[in-house]
């Protein structure tokens, strides 16, 4: 029978245009960065994917080497479609990307035609889906022309495997230049996905005005730093979380005095606002209208239904703006 989802799911969700396209997505998106990997136990997995559909979260983010092992996320995620939602399929926004390593050799990673479309065809089968709906280029290659990174995006649309192209961790010359390049070529463009916090604000340099006038979406990873925007290093670092594990991207070395400083003062502007400050952080990205959607992690539904409570108060006084950014230039 697989899951039956609430009647109500989409009420609470905020869904913004992304670009100049057809395509809205939910305010906030779930990340399988992290959490949903072969390392972790699949039934905390399962039960977080189909919490976060069940609340308004249509759009799925992975990447080929998402887990770990690379790759596993994507099984997960095909696991779940399979058990219990594969009817729902088409209320659903699935994206993966390609361009980091992946499997051992000259083809494993990076941006050639040969890397992205093996690549892709790998995803679809760990998933179990004829199609994504985005497909990115995760990063741009530095010895690969970008016509052929390009041409190979524009081919799997064309074929029916990806609906939408979407570019990762592009700088702004690279986007100004694939845009116009993806244009000549009869695919636009959908949308840009970089790192984006409180903690790491440089896109807001030139990027996120590039992707606006480029006219496409933009969606923010990292949005809570790795969870150095929460409450949860305060006291130490938990069992459970990212700096304390072996395996990830978050060192117990990036966790400063410095840092947690910062973030318990932003907490103390969050409790102000009745808010968490993992919620505060949301919110401030989502002010700003050039950001389509954030990118969470979540290890819970708890933490999934404390992200989705950001969008209860996304507006932000002067006072609260300044004395925010005096913490962060601090």
């Amino acid at each position: 029978m697989g899951h039956s989802a609430p009647d109500a799911r989409y009420d609470a969700m905020i869904y913004n245009r992304c670009g100049d396209s057809g395509i809205k997505l939910p305010a906030i998106a779930l990340g399988m960065w992290h959490n949903f990997g072969g390392v972790d136990i699949m039934q905390v997995s399962r039960d977080i994917i189909i919490h976060a559909f069940d609340n308004g979260i249509t759009h799925f983010d992975l990447a080929n080497n998402y887990g770990p092992p690379p790759g596993s996320a994507e099984e997960t995620l095909g696991h779940v479609l399979r058990v219990d939602l594969s009817r729902y399929r088409d209320e659903m926004l699935i994206s993966t990307k390609a361009g980091y390593n992946m499997w051992p050799g000259p083809y494993g990673e990076f941006g050639s035609k040969k890397h992205l479309i093996s690549s892709l065809d790998q995803s679809l089968k760990r998933m179990g889906i004829d199609y994504v709906d985005i497909f990115y280029s995760h990063r741009p290659d530095p010895e690969t022309p970008l016509e052929e990174t390009l041409g190979a995006l524009v081919q799997i649309v064309r074929h029916g495997k990806a609906l939408y192209i979407g570019l990762s961790n592009y700088n702004p010359a690279q986007t100004i230049e694939a845009a116009e390049m993806l244009k000549q070529m009869g695919v636009p463009c959908l949308i840009h996905q970089s790192r984006y916090s409180m903690f790491d604000r440089s896109v807001e340099l030139e990027l996120l005005n590039t992707i606006e006038k480029l006219k496409m979406g933009f969606i923010a990873y990292s949005p809570l730093s790795q969870g150095l925007l929460t409450d949860k290093y305060f006291e130490g670092f938990p069992p459970a979380s990212r700096a304390a594990k072996q395996y990830g991207f978050l060192r117990k070395k990036q966790v400063t005095p410095e840092v947690v400083e910062k973030a318990r003062h932003l907490n103390e502007v969050a409790l102000n606002r009745g808010q968490e400050l993992s919620q505060m952080a949301l919110a401030w990205l989502l002010r700003d209208k050039r950001v389509t959607s954030v990118l969470i992690g979540a290890s819970s539904e708890k933490q999934v239904d404390s992200n989705l409570a950001a969008l209860n108060n996304m507006s932000f006084t002067e006072d609260e703006i300044q004395t925010i950014e005096n913490i962060l230039a601090e």
